[in-house]
């Protein structure tokens, strides 16, 4: 198999620049980076332990697919925590807070 020519590479690059993929959280996270990746982590757990689609997530939530999406992929830069744990008690309406 060839290798690709130059510009198929650059027009691959471009194309991946605008992907926007699912965030890691912060190398050394303070708590609360630490405490919205762990709600955020929640999410997708529920979504596969329910065995839901983004879209069914998303209408169980009562918001739209684009900001689910959001969330699944980590990009919560948009989202208050108070927001994102009203949106988690939906999911679980027991769900406990603790500091510690």
């Amino acid at each position: 198999m060839p290798f690709p020519k130059k510009e198929r590479i650059k027009r691959a690059l471009k194309d991946l620049e605008k992907t926007e993929g699912t965030l890691a959280p912060p190398t050394h996270p303070t708590p609360l980076e630490r405490f919205r990746f762990d709600l955020q982590q929640k999410f997708v757990a529920y979504k596969l332990d329910h065995k839901l689609s983004q879209r069914e997530l998303a209408k169980t939530l009562g918001i739209d697919e684009g900001k689910i999406s959001k969330i699944l992929r980590n990009r919560i830069e948009g989202f208050s925590t108070d927001r994102l744990i009203n949106l988690y008690e939906k999911l679980n309406p027991k769900v406990k807070l603790k500091v510690g």
